[in-house]
């Protein structure tokens, strides 16, 4: 069994407040958590839940752990406990705190847990004009442990209500897009995207997939320059891939969704492969997801397909490019970022 991490390690330091007939826990850490949770509730129901579908796939493993992953929590009836991993991003906590509410009763207790580092002790601004009672049962390992219970209720969540629609600019063309809380560079088109997409020829027809979609901008823009291009937009969180959806209904565009942990659940192969690979997972920085992106991209495509990425200058991506592809092009570079083109020969 893996190691638990510290968050883990400080709510397993406090089993006796762990102890529920039915309990949901959200953002559980790959650490096998999940797990001893269930021994230590070997007749309740442990339910997990994530936005992102690795955390989804781990938490299946786990024998009598019912797990879900989507943009909203599941309705769950008389749940008595809940298990909140505090995320990294502010406005995606603010916007789980108020489906908490709503899916929770005026008997469940909550525990928020997380590192100082990643922001947790803003839970108690956030949360304690929402909820009667309120503590600090626990800190170690740079961690803290809150409960609050008789939280005050929410008849109802829509993630509708979170969205913020902003304006896109690349070269001639302009559009509208729509992101929510949790989602990469939530409101604004990062520079290392607007790089790309400023240097890039855009196919005039053939199947596209934009990995790591986000809010779905890359695909927008190929698809608002060329109607032909069939569309397929992947990302590990279902945040993302509602973003990319309300993104693409707003320009009149559709695409086929992909829920995929990097290239696992992806069909057939692509004449391109475009991203801004994502290289961040919780506080630490992790560069695995775009290695691995990199290193399996060459299966994914038609003879002559080509990828196209964006990356900070120091990511060590042209070894993997040569490794794979043999050659390939900078298109473009400023002082931040890399753009690199390679071909399926």
């Amino acid at each position: 069994m893996s190691q638990l991490s510290n968050p883990s390690l400080l709510l397993m330091r406090n089993e006796e407040e762990l102890h529920a007939n039915k309990v949901l826990v959200i953002n559980a850490n790959r650490d096998g958590f999940l797990s001893q949770l269930k021994q230590l509730n070997p007749n309740g129901d442990v339910h997990a839940f994530s936005y992102n579908i690795a955390d989804h796939q781990t938490a299946e493993q786990y024998s009598g752990v019912l797990s879900s992953v989507d943009h909203s929590l599941p309705e769950i009836d008389d749940l008595d406990l809940i298990i909140y991993f505090y995320p990294k991003s502010k406005p995606e906590a603010m916007m789980m705190l108020d489906n908490i509410r709503a899916i929770a009763t005026s008997k469940t207790r909550l525990l928020v847990v997380g590192h100082n580092k990643g922001g947790v002790k803003s839970v108690e601004k956030q949360l304690k004009p929402h909820a009667k009672l309120f503590c600090k049962l626990d800190s170690a390992k740079h961690c803290v442990l809150y409960e609050f219970s008789e939280l005050h209720l929410l008849t109802e969540f829509d993630i509708e209500h979170y969205k913020t629609e902003f304006k896109v600019t690349v070269g001639d063309l302009e559009f509208s897009a729509i992101s929510v809380p949790g989602v990469f560079n939530h409101g604004k088109l990062d520079v290392g995207t607007k790089l790309l997409l400023e240097n890039i020829e855009v196919p005039y027809k053939g199947s596209v997939l934009d990995f790591g979609c986000g809010a779905g901008l890359i695909a927008t823009f190929m698809g608002s320059k060329q109607a032909a291009l069939k569309l397929h937009c992947l990302d590990v969180n279902a945040l993302a891939l509602y973003a990319t959806e309300q993104t693409l209904q707003l320009n009149g565009l559709s695409a086929e969704l992909i829920l995929s942990d990097g290239l696992n659940n992806v069909p057939g192969q692509y004449n391109l492969l475009i991203s801004n690979p994502p290289f961040h997972t919780g506080i630490a920085t992790d560069y695995g997801i775009a290695d691995r992106f990199l290193s399996d991209s060459r299966q994914f495509l038609k003879s002559k397909g080509k990828v196209q990425i964006v990356a900070n200058n120091f990511l060590k991506y042209p070894p993997i490019l040569e490794q794979q592809f043999g050659t390939y092009t900078t298109l473009a570079r400023n002082t931040k970022f890399t753009v690199y083109q390679a071909e399926k020969s």
